[in-house]
């Protein structure tokens, strides 16, 4: 009897980062503003991921200052930081396809996901974004804060008006 119960705590251990692995999200309760597929261990509706902006702004958040290209100034963004929102979803490697509302897309390495990198920013200055105003949600980097993030390829990347993603490996 002691080696049955052994053996199912054994499987409950075994077991049990498995089931974390396949946690569901919490339900969109409001409008969907971002939608991931593709490659993700965590979803919360057919496979997919769907965040309404309370859901985004329950994460652990993030702000920084920085100017753009496209911007006058300095800019303070808040939003969640894109390593934060990764490994939300579970995802560690692979190719992110980030497409705007006008099906516009961009490729950003999933090894961009980095402590103090970008952020999918949902306000600027303390205000949401409008889609006249690139949002709802706008890739951002901090530019001024680190000289690797002032190149073409990095502006390529920052895409606004950001509506879903898709993870591929």
């Amino acid at each position: 009897m002691t080696s049955f119960i052994k053996m199912l705590g054994l499987i409950a251990a075994l077991a049990s980062p498995v089931a974390s692995h396949a946690e569901t999200l919490a339900m969109p309760e409001t409008e969907v503003i971002l939608t991931v597929s593709g490659a993700i261990s965590h979803s919360n509706i057919d496979g997919t991921a769907q965040f309404d902006m309370q859901m985004l702004t329950d994460l652990d958040g993030t702000a920084f200052e920085t100017t753009t290209i496209w911007t006058d100034g300095v800019q303070v963004f808040e939003g969640v930081a894109l390593d934060v929102l990764m490994d939300q979803l579970g995802v560690t490697e692979g190719t992110i396809l980030a497409t705007a509302i006008n099906d516009y897309t961009v490729e950003i390495p999933v090894s961009d996901a980095v402590e103090g990198g970008p952020m999918v920013a949902y306000k600027v200055n303390g205000d949401t974004m409008s889609v006249r105003d690139k949002g709802p949600l706008w890739v951002v980097y901090p530019y001024d804060g680190n000289a690797d993030y002032r190149s073409e390829v990095i502006y390529a990347r920052s895409i606004w008006q950001l509506d879903r993603m898709e993870i591929v490996e």
